[in-house]
């Protein structure tokens, strides 16, 4: 018969991260402090940017300027009126002739390197709007702020601007004896419940199993996953795990290793 067994955890964060500026640069702005609730792709912090918004204004421009492209497509366009009024004429001598056709193919290169360098324009623009972005820091995950390190007006350069916390969903970590190893898999389902008792029970999913038994305290870790979409419980509760196993489990080793409660006198 199914048996209840209970054992302490810890809710954690999913994943922790500190965030840092992809390049150097003054702190012009922190948008977030200590305890925001943050989206994936927030803005965090922005870094000074002046010159990078000129540069992309300079190369915005460059890349719409079509004056080379057009002066050269009318030369060659002249250029073969020139040809065929050339070609018609009994007395112009091959010289003249082969120097109108000459101007064509010459003119025909400017205009490939006109349209080359417009191309060049439009790469050089997305270069420069890249580097712009480099100035503005965004949240790579949902979540909260932990710690908040710098200012604005700090120069910063390889050092962690922010701390970031992914409580959605956490994760529980827990030590059970080695009397439950392939008892517990991957999958399973098990009961949450925080120490504080408002936030109610939670069902979270095994996601690791180790493979590996310490031998010392002869004790292996499992990790679950609890969902929190509401972002409302905190990370860093302790926590009741409970599962319910196939197979009566050791109670000795229940009341050393697990939280010392017996459910049978429950």
């Amino acid at each position: 018969m199914a048996e209840t067994i209970e054992y302490e955890g810890l809710i954690e964060p999913n994943v922790v991260v500190e965030i840092g500026a992809p390049a150097e640069g003054i702190v012009d702005a922190v948008t977030v402090d200590r305890g925001s609730v943050i989206e994936k792709g927030q803005v965090l912090v922005k870094l000074e940017s002046s010159v990078e918004r000129a540069a992309v204004e300079k190369t915005a421009k460059m890349a719409t300027f079509k004056g080379e492209i057009n002066l050269q497509q009318d030369q060659l366009a002249f250029a073969k009126r020139v040809h065929q009024r050339v070609g018609r004429l009994a007395v112009i001598s091959a010289q003249e002739k082969d120097q109108a056709a000459t101007e064509i193919l010459l003119t025909t290169h400017r205009l490939e390197k006109a349209r080359e360098n417009r191309i060049l324009a439009e790469f050089e623009l997305k270069k420069a709007r890249a580097l712009l972005a480099h100035r503005t820091v965004k949240s790579p995950l949902p979540g909260v702020v932990v710690d908040r390190y710098v200012s604005p007006g700090e120069y910063v350069n390889t050092q962690p601007l922010l701390r970031v916390a992914q409580i959605d969903p956490l994760r529980v970590e827990v030590i059970v004896p080695a009397a439950m190893f392939g008892k517990i898999s991957p999958g399973m389902t098990a009961t949450i419940i925080p120490e504080l008792p408002r936030y109610g029970e939670r069902t979270a999913t095994v996601t690791i199993v180790d493979r590996v038994i310490d031998s010392a305290s002869s004790t292996f870790g499992v990790r679950l996953t609890l969902p929190n979409p509401d972002r409302q419980v905190p990370s860093g509760l302790k926590c009741l795990v409970r599962f319910e196993s196939g197979e009566p489990a050791n109670r000795s080793s229940e009341m050393t290793l697990g939280t010392g409660i017996d459910p049978a006198q429950n």
